[in-house]
């Protein structure tokens, strides 16, 4: 799906040339108010609208330069970056968990923003193949009305039978947000993966939904008792009054950034090295924090006073390299085992 923040200026343009020029001329006439190639930059992101537009239309006021964005999923959009080798289209994928990115950092390009000297070290890349957004927490929501307090308390709840058929989770094959959810699941059970991966698909009894939104929704009208998502999601919809409850699972959880990444052979290169200097700024990471249920990357700016503080949350050692390492071959078993138990 392509945005351009400028499409009704656009579209003024568009129909003073037809009424002043004529139609033989249009092609001539709008040549001239187009940008040129220098002043061009193309964003694959997964991000939600409601967070990419006034980053990105605040950037474009900025600079001048003229953007154009792709949305999708995470591990959509990075398929197709892949698939796009030799002749890349985007200069720079913008969301994505951080270990999703690291899985195809074959096809960026390393890039070290002045900006990351105000960056928390714990949240850089060591090869810097990406840069970092914004944490995100994973926690479990359940719905109120039919869970009751202190029913769940965390990630072993997901595997446990009493809850076959009612829980909420988006297909990892499309989003990067619960892929990290299901490594971070792996990681924590005390048991091999295959075994975590066969219990959740079976409890999950072969039902996934499309995106982390729809779990929020399926948990809010009691299509599912409980599900796992992003602090973001969960708390940008408690606040628009969904009656959902939020809990950081008691094993405790992971807090995996997003990120951004310039693709290898970028087209406008020094426009996407332009736009993740933005993205790292401190004042792009001051409207996160204040704008968005985010939290930002420099350590010295607050988070929305209605999250808890980071250290009052649990959080395990998640394994980046790890989640990364076996993206490819959990995605596959994950894949097989839901045919399985969708067959059952």
């Amino acid at each position: 799906m392509k945005r351009n923040t400028r499409v009704v200026w656009i579209l003024c343009v568009c129909l003073w040339a037809l009424s002043c020029l004529g139609c033989a001329r249009n092609g001539n006439a709008l040549a001239q108010y187009a940008p040129d190639e220098a002043d061009r930059l193309t964003v694959y992101t997964s991000h939600k609208q409601e967070v990419y537009e006034p980053i990105i239309t605040e950037f474009e006021n900025r600079t001048g330069i003229w953007v154009t964005v792709e949305t999708g999923g995470t591990n959509e959009l990075l398929e197709r970056i892949a698939s796009e080798t030799g002749s890349p289209v985007c200069d720079i994928m913008f969301g994505g968990g951080v270990d999703s990115l690291e899985s195809y950092k074959g096809y960026f390009s390393p890039y070290q923003s002045p900006e990351e000297a105000g960056i928390d070290p714990a949240f850089l890349s060591e090869d810097h193949m990406w840069a970092p957004f914004s944490i995100l927490p994973t926690v479990i929501i359940y719905n109120q009305k039919l869970v009751p307090a202190h029913t769940v308390t965390g990630w072993r709840d997901l595997i446990d039978p009493r809850w076959k058929g009612k829980i909420a989770f988006a297909d990892p094959s499309a989003s990067g947000s619960s892929y990290t959810a299901l490594a971070t699941l792996c990681q924590i059970i005390p048991k091999d993966t295959e075994s975590v991966l066969r219990q959740f698909a079976k409890n999950l009894g072969g039902s996934q939904f499309g995106g982390s939104g729809d779990v929020v929704k399926a948990v809010a009208d009691g299509t599912c008792f409980l599900g796992i998502t992003l602090e973001e999601t969960a708390m940008k919809r408690i606040a628009e009054g969904y009656d959902i409850k939020l809990l950081y699972p008691a094993e405790g959880t992971s807090a995996v950034p997003d990120g951004s990444a310039l693709i290898k052979g970028a087209p406008h290169e020094d426009n996407a090295k332009l736009f993740l200097d933005f993205v790292l700024s401190r004042g792009a990471q001051e409207r996160l924090a204040q704008q968005f249920y985010r939290r930002p990357v420099c350590s010295d700016i607050q988070r929305q006073k209605e999250l808890s503080p980071l250290e009052d949350i649990a959080l395990i050692d998640y394994s980046v390299s790890w989640a990364s390492e076996n993206h490819d071959h959990m995605l596959e078993r994950w894949s097989a085992l839901m045919e399985q138990e969708a067959g059952r």
